[in-house]
Formats: structure tokens, sequence, C-alpha cells
């Protein structure tokens, strides 16, 4: 099998590379993990060394190179069809689908205002309604979910999927800054904590010299 490598910035700061980071975790396969630290001289010129965006993260693969996370998270899924990342029926995947595609695209108040920061806790912020209305909606999310599938397992659709790996970032973030939360989603950020992959991930973090300042807000 060709080697899967795959690029990455700053644990402590960079959401995008945790999310297929999470994924690789979960197929249990073999990878090259390359770390490339952001926002230091030289940065970008990394990157784009590699090809792309020149953004993390990046997975290469034999010939490919595929970057943003949502896309390395399906191209995993369908080389990977055995680790299930999407579920198996047809309407709860359309859901996934639809759910990390939302989260890929939206909650932009939650990312301004809380910068993800895995690695401290008892950041405080201030923020508007137009943020209420995002940690709100991320709730429903969760609280739909696992209202639905919660007979079949911990996770958004019972057993783990690219949807969780799409919004345990969120989840950390909501640790991060000390947001209050209904019962049903401390307990979906409860088992993300748990995760054995999660914690490897925040250890790393916590193990990174480099400090940048525009995400160390709520001190």
């Amino acid at each position: 099998m060709d080697t899967l490598e795959l690029i990455i910035g700053n644990r402590t700061y960079s959401s995008w590379s945790m999310r297929p980071w999470l994924a690789l975790r979960h197929i249990g396969v073999p990878f090259v993990e390359t770390y490339v630290s952001l926002y230091v001289p030289g940065f970008k010129q990394k990157l784009l060394d590699y090809g792309g965006a020149g953004k993390v993260p990046m997975l290469r693969h034999g010939g490919s190179l595929i970057w943003d996370s949502l896309a390395i998270c399906e191209y995993l899924a369908e080389n990977f069809p055995a680790a299930r990342l999407w579920p198996v029926d047809s309407q709860a995947r359309a859901l996934a689908r639809a759910l990390s595609a939302e989260m890929h695209s939206g909650f932009q108040g939650i990312r301004n205002v809380m910068p993800f920061n895995c690695r401290t806790r008892g950041r405080h912020v201030k923020w508007a309604m137009d943020v209420d209305a995002e940690i709100a909606r991320v709730q429903e999310i969760w609280l739909g979910c696992r209202e639905r599938y919660s007979n079949v397992g911990p996770w958004l659709f019972g057993n783990f999927s690219i949807a969780d790996a799409m919004y345990i970032p969120v989840a950390l973030r909501f640790v991060t800054y000390g947001v209050e939360l209904k019962r049903a989603a401390r307990e979906y950020v409860a088992t993300a904590q748990a995760l054995p992959a999660v914690q490897e991930w925040i250890a790393k973090a916590s193990q990174e010299a480099e400090v940048l300042e525009a995400s160390e807000v709520g001190k």
C-alpha cells in the first residue's frame, strides 16, 4: 500500500488539521505525520512546496495530493470503506454529510470569537447574539442526532463518523471558553474528550512551544 502522509499545522491552533487526523486514527492504518509550524518565517513556502492551496491539512497518498479537511475525509471514506466513516444507512449518511458540510462552511461567529486553542481552559470572551444563535444551532444538531441514534452508540450517528471528526473541535472550543451547554451537549463533549485520539492530540499540543497571539484570546 502506498504511504499515507498527512501534513498538519500546530495542533494547538489548527482545528482543520485535527479533523482528518481523527479520521485517520479511527481507520487505524499507519500514516506519516508531517508537522509544519504556522505563521513563522518561511511557513507558507513550505506548504506551497507540497502543492495544493498552500494550506493545512494536506494528504499525500501515492501520486495523489488532497487538500481541505472534508475532501480528505471523503477520500479516506472511499479508500477505506471497512472503517465506515459515513453511516451505512443512506438517510443517515445524507444527514451526516449535510451536517458536516454545514460545519465546514458555517459557524463563522464561533470561529471568530473563540479561536481554536485546545491546550488551555478558563478563557473568557464576550460574544453577540449571532454567536448565541450558532451555539444553539450546534446543540440542536447534537441533540437531534443523539435522540435518533443513541441506541446505536455514543457518537452523533451512533458509531464514530466524519460528522464527529468535524464537530469535535467545536466541542473542544466550548471547553476552552467555558460555554454553558445543555445536558445532551455536555454528554457529547465528554464523549469527545474521552476519545483516546483526542487525548493524544491535546497531549501533543501541550508539548508545542509556539504561541500564536491571535489565538490566545480571553486570558
